[in-house]
């Protein structure tokens, strides 16, 4: 019975994997390592707003402005002494910053489950408050790092996804902040006179660029998707599908300018993954056309968001970094103006249908 027992007890032995077991160990203390990580961070930036409330508020607050001023560097100084560099004048002067820029408490609490104080630094400069949310809460559901946050700052993804909602209306099928324009694809090494499988077959190479390039939420779906229509073939260049938005999205890649022709090529692939692909609990799927020239105003006279495509411009050579932000910053301000003449006609459109059936009371009619 006893060497039995003992030839069990060799057979369980040998059976167990000493590499499994010591992988699977190191993944629990890593993993522990990991939270107990984001915790000290997340608790880390929750002091720095409360002393930068703090301070901005009582110190810097009304009549003491001048006397606090003062004696920030002093206090820096005493926080330095007892708890470390991180206390220094500057960082203490972005906590200020940082309090007033995120005023709301809950807030900060939420997006700093995912970000770190290096991630607030690296947002602290940017001009608008509107900018400023867009990338903290781009970088805490991306799951961003600093190094990526920064470069989604420097390749002015807020005022490229601005320009994209420019061009859609009330009434637009496309939803709201779901596109950018123009998209930089300049990280996929293309060389000159490339054709349009050339830019498809780099994309699905640097699959993982693309995405993070288009936003949260896209998975790739199929290459070159076949739509029989009438007996006859028709090509889908890219087919994504959005996670969040639980619709289809069907990308077309084009050399050269936009044609109005486009339009309608997308409306029936649209119309066929709706009817043929799109499930039950599905929205309906909605198109992206990607040239290499955007015409801006046929777009816009087009209404194409109404049938729930959208048309973006893509750069695969990037220029310099004064040229790009100055080309950035051009259309950003045109798309601006497109959006302040819109609401003009509309008013405008709306009063002339009020004037067109109010009738004015003639005097004479009294008589």
């Amino acid at each position: 019975m006893t060497k039995k027992k003992n030839e069990l007890i060799s057979q369980n032995e040998v059976k167990i994997d000493e590499a499994a077991l010591f992988q699977h160990v190191s993944a629990i203390i890593e993993n522990r390592k990991r939270r107990s990580q984001t915790q000290v961070n997340y608790e880390s930036v929750l002091m720095f707003w409360e002393v930068g409330k703090y301070i901005g508020s009582v110190l810097l607050g009304g009549e003491r402005a001048g006397y606090g001023k003062k004696i920030v560097v002093t206090l820096s100084q005493q926080l330095q002494e007892k708890y470390g560099s991180s206390f220094e004048y500057s960082n203490i002067t972005r906590m200020i910053k940082f309090a007033t820029r995120f005023s709301d408490f809950e807030i900060v609490a939420t997006l700093s489950q995912q970000l770190s104080w290096s991630h607030y630094i690296a947002l602290l400069p940017l001009k608008t408050d509107e900018a400023f949310i867009f990338y903290a809460q781009d970088a805490s559901s991306r799951s961003l790092s600093v190094r990526q946050l920064r470069k989604q700052i420097s390749r002015k993804s807020y005022e490229r996804r601005e320009i994209a909602n420019a061009q859609l209306t009330e009434v637009s099928t496309v939803p709201f902040n779901m596109f950018k324009d123009p998209y930089l694809l300049d990280l996929f090494g293309l060389k000159e006179n490339f054709d349009e499988a050339d830019l498809e077959k780099a994309i699905l190479i640097e699959l993982e660029k693309f995405i993070l390039e288009f936003g949260n939420g896209f998975t790739y779906v199929k290459r070159q998707k076949r739509m029989i229509v009438d007996g006859e073939d028709f090509t889908l260049d890219l087919l994504f599908y959005h996670r969040i938005l639980k619709r289809l999205v069907a990308v077309e890649l084009k050399l050269g300018k936009f044609k109005p022709s486009y339009m309608g090529q997308m409306r029936l692939y649209l119309k066929w993954l709706a009817r043929y692909e799109q499930q039950a609990d599905e929205n309906p799927p909605i198109g992206i056309i990607l040239c290499t020239e955007a015409s801006r105003e046929q777009i816009e006279l087009m209404e194409l968001d109404k049938d729930g495509i959208a048309v973006a411009e893509y750069w695969t050579q990037l220029p310099p970094k004064k040229e790009f932000e100055r080309k950035i910053s051009e259309i950003y301000e045109e798309a601006v103006e497109r959006l302040e003449r819109r609401k003009l006609l509309t008013s405008g459109n709306v009063q002339r249908k009020i004037e067109y059936f109010y009738e004015p009371k003639n005097e004479d009619d009294d008589e």
